[in-house]
């Protein structure tokens, strides 16, 4: 062969090298995601003050189990796990070869560290989830035991989210400050780079045990859109994703944007604090449930989207009671008759309505249900901020009357624990009866795929409710607006997931 001729050759290859990398380096920049969301209170799992950090934690982060779409624990990081024989001791198996981003190996004795880091760092966020958890010993470099103070169940369903997040040992016994900023895990993604209150940019992670099942190969999460012009930035390319309120669907669908509506754990609730004047007198409680139009509530503020419900559970989850259906329908005539048997005329009684200046109109409407039945409420608006939510609600527990809500939690005993134990952020009560807490215990000393098990639990639920001056009002779904281009979002109770979404090229649709 001549030279000239084997320059051409060469010429020819690589002429078909590059439009092969210039076709797979166009495939990967249509795999581009603009997600509007709120960014997490912390990226280190230890930290995080919110249970909605899920949804941005577990993008760089894996955990020992995650919950399917019914919200049932299933493999993670872990493909098996067995309890001993009196449920004191649970050993996970990890999937071989596990790294973490650094490329540190995610073997038994780096879980071990994870863990106990969160029960023992001095600000964990994570102690009273993981006080079930009395030692972690790493038995061979894939099998890790949890040894518990007590027989718990509950430990699989409890490790899907924040609390069985593993983070790099390698990276906080380096610099445990850099984590909140810098995390470093396992998970699908991988993080590039950061600007507080901003904007995080995250590419995938091709050592992720679930790699193959993720297509986005970035994703550009975004904090801050104004809600009112979050239709017009999806529209406009701006972003790919963002979160809507129910009011918004038509105005989105009217754009030609498409809509997901995924259930989710998340129940709107009102907190009661029985430890303040008038609400010590527990008819005045009682009357309260009543006095609400649950229903009337869903239909302003989030057009009718969600359900009424009277739990913490969402309709069609396994702690859900069909038994609480109707607990405290809307009834204002029963209601007056409760305040007048407390002796409170109309008009003779008041409190203050607290809420996150987010939810301002559910208070209006609320102000004006509590007004049908004689009672003077006044609206306390909070400025936007968790920490100044906390000071005034869960942690100074200074409001009579908070329009809150919960995200859920894997486990649903840590929801209800959460809800109504006695140190749950959302019972500004801080009480709860016996009969409550040694249901739990119930709870937790039955084995998930034991048949009495969702019965056990939902007695739990019913004594909760029962015996909590809270109230919960509706459900809230997720409700997303895509751009056409971007596929369906998967329906998981928990969290956003982002498993099989595919971004197709500007212009096309997926």
């Amino acid at each position: 062969m001549s030279r000239l001729i084997r320059l051409a050759a060469a010429l020819a290859v690589l002429v078909v090298t590059l439009a092969g990398c210039a076709g797979a380096n166009a495939g990967a920049s249509s795999q581009t995601l603009k997600w509007g969301f709120n960014l997490p209170t912390s990226w280190d799992p230890v930290t995080s003050s919110t249970g909605n950090d899920i949804n941005t934690i577990s993008l760089v982060y894996a955990s020992l189990t995650q919950l399917d779409e019914k919200g049932t624990a299933g493999p993670g990081l872990a493909e098996s796990w067995t309890y001993n024989a009196d449920g004191t001791a649970v050993t996970f198996v990890l999937r071989p070869g596990l790294t973490f981003t650094d490329g540190t190996p995610l073997d038994a004795d780096a879980v071990r560290q994870s863990l106990l880091r969160g029960k023992t760092q001095e600000n964990s966020l994570l102690k009273d989830q993981l006080a079930t958890i009395s030692d972690v010993t790493a038995d061979d470099p894939t099998h890790v035991t949890l040894h518990l103070a007590a027989p718990d169940y509950q430990v699989p369903n409890l490790l899907a989210g924040k609390t069985g997040a593993i983070v790099s040992p390698a990276a906080f016994t380096k610099d445990p400050g850099a984590i909140p900023t810098a995390p470093v895990g396992a998970g699908p993604f991988k993080f590039e780079s950061f600007v507080p209150e901003s904007k995080a940019t995250l590419v995938k992670n091709p050592d992720y045990w679930d790699a193959g099942d993720v297509e986005i190969e970035r994703l550009e999460l975004t904090a801050g859109t104004d809600p009112t012009s979050v239709i017009a930035a999806v529209q406009s390319g701006a972003l790919d994703v963002a979160t809507i309120t129910g009011r918004q669907v038509e105005q989105a669908k009217a754009a030609g944007l498409e809509v997901d509506v995924v259930d989710s754990f998340t129940v709107n609730q009102v907190d009661v604090h029985s430890g303040l004047a008038p609400l010590t007198d527990r008819r005045v409680v009682d009357a309260l449930k009543y006095a609400v139009d649950r229903q009337a509530i869903l239909d302003v503020t989030n057009g009718g989207i969600g359900n009424v419900t009277y739990q913490p559970f969402p309709q069609g989850y396994v702690a859900y009671n069909k038994a609480l259906d109707q607990a405290y329908a809307y009834d204002p005539a029963k209601a007056k008759a409760m305040l007048a048997a407390a002796g409170y005329a109309p008009g003779s009684l008041s409190l203050t309505v607290t809420v996150n200046s987010v939810a301002q109109s559910t208070a209006e409407l609320v102000q004006q249900q509590l007004q049908a039945v004689g009672v003077n409420a006044t609206i306390k608006v909070v400025p936007p901020g968790s920490s100044t939510w906390q000071q005034e609600v869960y942690l100074g527990r200074k409001a009579q009357f908070a329009l809150d809500g919960t995200v859920g939690r894997e486990s649903p005993v840590q929801n209800l624990g959460v809800v109504y134990g006695p140190q749950g952020l959302m019972n500004t009560s801080k009480e709860a009866s016996p009969e409550f807490l040694a249901a739990l215990d119930e709870v937790r000393r039955t084995p998930l795929d034991d048949p009495r098990y969702p019965e056990v639990l939902q007695n739990a639920v019913k004594l909760g409710v029962e015996m909590s001056p809270s109230f919960s009002l509706g459900t809230s779904p997720r409700i997303a607006v895509r751009n056409p281009r971007v596929s369906p979002l998967p329906h998981f109770l928990s969290q956003y997931r982002w498993e099989g979404v595919t971004v197709a090229a500007p212009g096309s649709r997926a």
